[in-house]
């Protein structure tokens, strides 16, 4: 009997970016049924339930091509023979098949007694759904040649029928599969690059990625557009926060001008000095004067508080569990900055960003009736299927509507840029890289503490840009921040 899926959670991880993965060292019957269930969830999810069986198949085609190469090292092993070997390889693909049929399950228990594992992995991301299917058998050069070819050689072919009068290979899975498998990625109007295979340290990976459905993604587009254009519903920036930014923005603005305007404002008087006083800027005593808070934060300092703050002003806290994230995401992505980028430049953007990353799920936990009975006629009347607003209120597409928010509020390009983003970080542009980058793994650090996420779904390039090159660095750093935010909170109580 196959294991129960959880169906909300991987619906929320599927509108919320959060990648799901599962793992098996023998691949049963049952395991094959369960990661079948996951894939027409996530798919459903993004209008593309029709591609279910098509994308089902090439999902087990993966997995027991993974778990053969886990085989055939086991296999290699008991024989003796060096995989990578050109005259060795071939001398023990003549027997492998045979041999191993007639004694599965004693190879299977030997995979398992040797941690080779076979793990996939659903993620979606961005305006795409990316399936990989991993295993910890180091892909050898002669198979990745034999894979190229297939993929090479299905081009000629149009249909199942030429590929099997063509392709005929006994030896090992990846032959006819391979071809079957990016046949129907063509009949499914995906081309032969929706399809990958590639090595990331000892593992091997073959990933397929599908875009959401044009019908499905257009309907979320229009939907977020439109709420961004409802959003007037919600207030703007109080006019002390606005005459503030205009006087900061202003040449000839003294730091006594801007420190009086502060003043004015107990709150915000009180979240700078809160600011200056914390662990940030570790200064010898504390600052109560308001004139030397403004210097030792600097303009563009005040200028990213007030953004932070403004935002709190208009977005209530009724959603407690958003803003505990948001404040540690920024607390992370503070000190990542300050202890690996070392630009000082960097530091606030990161703050700010962390603090308002997540600003499209914030704006949802405080939607005015007023507006929600406004995005259902519209809906109505562009026949959108109402389960669109319940997908955006559970967080489908907040990075992009936060985004939108941010750019309807004129926010600076960097801060859009974190918050559009902060799940899809190799997307950004280059100039923004650096603060992107930082939210992104603030944001990931958060997960990975929580069980959200594990090590290898994090994005690579982005946790060796910060020298983090094995899951104990990343652990350190994982518990030198938790640690160093509970420290900083409980000053606070």
């Amino acid at each position: 009997m196959s294991k129960a899926v959880d169906v909300e959670k991987i619906k929320r991880a599927a509108r919320n970016s959060i990648p799901i993965s599962i793992k098996t060292f023998t691949l049963p019957h049952e395991t094959e049924e369960y990661m079948e269930r996951i894939l027409e969830i996530f798919l459903s999810e993004f209008g593309q339930d029709q591609l279910s069986s098509r994308i089902g198949y090439c999902m087990r085609e993966l997995a027991v091509n993974a778990k053969k190469a886990n085989t055939k090292r086991i296999y290699f092993k008991e024989k003796s023979l060096d995989i990578n070997d050109p005259r060795q390889y071939e001398e023990g693909m003549e027997r492998f098949k045979q041999e191993t049929l007639d004694n599965i399950d004693y190879y299977l228990n030997k995979q398992k007694d040797a941690g080779l594992y076979v793990k996939v992995v659903y993620h979606a991301k961005g305006n795409a759904f990316t399936m990989s299917i991993h295993n910890n058998s180091r892909i050898s050069r002669k198979e990745q040649i034999r894979v190229y070819d297939r993929i090479a050689r299905s081009r000629a072919f149009d249909s199942m029928e030429e590929a099997l009068s063509s392709v005929m290979d006994d030896s090992e899975g990846a032959g006819l599969g391979i071809v079957i498998l990016v046949l129907m990625l063509k009949k499914m109007g995906l081309d032969e690059d929706a399809f990958d295979i590639d090595v990331d340290g000892d593992e091997t990976i073959a990933r397929i990625t599908v875009p959401f459905s044009a019908v499905h993604l257009e309907n979320i587009n229009e939907l977020s557009r439109e709420i961004v254009n409802e959003i007037n519903e919600l207030p703007q920036f109080p006019d002390n926060i606005v005459y503030l930014q205009k006087l900061i923005s202003d040449p000839d603005s003294e730091i006594s001008d801007i420190a009086r305007q502060i003043s004015t404002d107990p709150s915000l008087t009180a979240d700078l000095l809160k600011h200056v006083n914390s662990a940030q800027f570790m200064l010898p005593k504390r600052v109560d004067n308001i004139v030397e808070a403004v210097k030792l934060v600097g303009f563009r300092g005040i200028k990213n508080l007030l953004y932070s703050f403004g935002t709190l002003k208009i977005l209530d806290s009724n959603q407690r569990w958003l803003w505990d994230h948001s404040y540690r995401t920024a607390f992370y992505a503070y000190n990542l900055a300050k202890n690996f980028k070392r630009r000082k430049e960097l530091l606030d953007d990161a703050y700010v960003g962390g603090i308002l990353h997540d600003m499209g799920k914030i704006i949802f936990s405080n939607v005015h009736p007023n507006l929600l009975e406004k995005i259902q006629g519209f809906c109505t009347d562009r026949n959108i299927h109402r389960d669109f607003i319940e997908d955006l209120s559970a967080g489908l597409n907040h990075a992009e509507i936060g985004a939108l928010i941010a750019e309807k509020w004129n926010f600076p390009v960097s801060l859009i840029e974190a918050i559009r983003y902060h799940h899809d970080p190799l997307a950004a542009h280059n100039e923004f890289r650096d603060v992107v980058y930082t939210v992104y793994l603030a944001n990931a650090l958060c997960g990975y503490e929580r069980g959200d996420i594990e090590y290898d779904q994090l994005e690579t390039e982005v946790i060796r840009d910060f020298g983090i090159t094995s899951q104990d660095k990343l652990d350190m750093v994982q518990q030198r921040l938790s640690l160093a935010f509970d420290d900083e909170r409980n000053k606070k109580l």
